[in-house]
């Protein structure tokens, strides 16, 4: 559920960002036409006999310039953004990634250590067996001289009443 809930906030950061994107194009588009704008102010000549510039005509290309240094201040702060959800992104991998490689590091010591593990009580069960094998020995050797014994006390009884008669 998590992948799920990762991969929506994903698209809504990348949609964020090509929002941002196409904020900062539509702000430098809008910076180019103004310099249009002031290129042809400059060349605008209303004096006398439109050989010179009138005072009106600088103050126009004055406001054109104005404009343009506004609109280069919100390119900036729309870069600033633009950049600071880039590094926000890839430090937010960064840290997924992290968080990744330091689970995937327990996983693989907890398998070793489950392995080391096995491995001690399959060599424990190995022993037991030999311990458990030795011991049978030992019972069927007891169990041999114990019928063994019996059958000698019979005999010797038999022949003892055997003899009494």
């Amino acid at each position: 559920m998590s992948a799920n809930f990762a991969q929506i906030k994903s698209t809504v950061d990348s949609a964020s960002y090509e929002t941002q994107r196409a904020k900062v194009n539509s702000l430098l588009e809008q910076r180019k036409q103004k310099f249009g704008e002031f290129d042809q102010s400059v060349l605008k000549k209303s004096g006398v006999f439109g050989l010179f510039k009138s005072k009106r005509d600088m103050q126009q290309s004055i406001d054109i310039l104005k404009a343009v240094v506004i609109n280069d201040n919100h390119i900036f702060i729309e870069t600033k953004k633009l950049l600071s959800m880039k590094d926000f992104e890839k430090d937010h991998f960064q840290r997924l990634a992290d968080e990744y490689d330091t689970r995937s590091s327990a996983y693989m010591r907890t398998i070793t250590k489950l392995q080391t593990e096995n491995e001690k009580l399959r060599s424990q069960v190995g022993s037991l067996d030999a311990e458990d094998h030795q011991n049978n020995v030992w019972l069927y050797l007891l169990s041999i001289v114990t019928l063994a014994l019996i059958i000698y006390i019979i005999y010797l009884q038999k022949r003892i009443s055997t003899a009494k008669k």
